[in-house]
This record gives structure tokens, sequence and C-alpha cells, in this order.
């Protein structure tokens, strides 16, 4: 669960226990990060741990990541205990980076016949997992998708979406910037 706090100007998102659907795999090990480091936190793609504060909050100190969102500038402070149930974990490695490439360049894949609504709420879900390679699936899919019928407005924002928290973990995964990246998954999809 995501609450919101002000803190001075600037929102920002306070990470506490979330509800795991059926298609969250967590890893049970928590990841230890330093100021400087990036993290993804699920759904709202890559960011960069500014700081690690120590706040009191009902009586008991706790200590939190810092974290601050490359795309958007939001501030979400995930505490140093609950990483691995917020879903909070490094970028994936070069060579991972590498499997997700090889997931977009898949050409043999069937598409459910499910109403646009249905599609919407299962590629949601797996888009708010984190994992990369679910995320990669669901932009496979909606270009595969977008070759047949043209896709409703939420489907055209989640292919955007999709494509963004993609392209930002290639990038740093590659060591490549954006619009490098861009034009490789541009290549694999021949736009």
């Amino acid at each position: 669960m995501i609450s919101r706090v002000k803190s001075g100007t600037t929102p920002i998102l306070m990470a506490r226990f979330q509800k795991k659907t059926k298609s969250t795999v967590v890893s049970k090990v928590s990841v230890v990060f330093t100021v400087g480091d990036n993290a993804v936190y699920p759904g709202y793609g890559v960011g960069r741990v500014v700081a690690i504060e120590s706040k009191e909050i009902c009586g008991a100190k706790q200590t939190f990541y810092c974290i601050q969102i490359l795309d958007s500038g939001m501030k979400i402070m995930v505490p140093t205990n609950n990483t691995h149930s917020v879903g909070l974990r490094p970028i994936i490695t070069r060579d991972e980076a590498g499997q997700v490439l090889d997931i977009l360049k898949e050409t043999n894949v069937r598409i459910d016949n499910q109403t646009w609504n249905r599609r919407y709420r299962e590629y949601m879900e797996k888009i708010q997992t984190g994992s990369v390679y679910e995320i990669a699936q669901v932009l496979r899919d909606l270009f595969v998708l977008k070759v047949d019928k043209e896709l409703s407005f939420g489907e055209r924002r989640m292919l955007d979406r999709a494509r963004s928290l993609l392209l930002k973990e290639l990038s740093l995964a590659t060591g490549q910037d954006e619009v490098k990246q861009a034009e490789e998954v541009a290549a694999i999809f021949g736009f």
C-alpha cells in the first residue's frame, strides 16, 4: 500500500506492505542499496536512491530508502526492511537485458481474444509486478495486437507506459542512451 505524505512542497510516497496478486513474484531476499544506486520500484520504474533516512513512526524508529523516480521526479520512501514485500529490486544486468530483447523478438505468440478491458487488467497486473520480463511480454503482445487491430485508448497508454519502463531500465543495464535503445526496440517490431 502506498500513502501520500507532504514534505515541504514535494509529495512523497511511503511504501508499506502491498497485497500480492497471484501473478506477483517477489523475492524473499532483501536487497541492500546505498545512496546513488539505481533501483526499480514496481509500476513506477527506475529510481535513484538519493538518501537513507531514519524517522520515528508511531514511536518506533524506522529506516527508509528515499528514492527519486527518474522519469517523473516523484520521491518514494521505502522501509529498508520492507524492500522484498514491495518488490524493490536492482536494475537488470547486461545478460538479463539480452534475455529481455529475446522476449521482444519472439514472433510465435498467441494473443487471447478477450475483451479489451480483461486484457487491460491482465496486462496491468503484469506491469505492477515490476518484473522486466513481464513488462517485455506486455510490450511485445501489445505491438503484435497493434498490427492486427487498432488498440483502445487505454491499451495505447499502456503500450507507451510499458515502453517507457522497459527502455529506461534497458538503457541503464546496457549503458546505451535511451534513444539508441528505443531505436533497437523499434527495429525489433519493424517500426
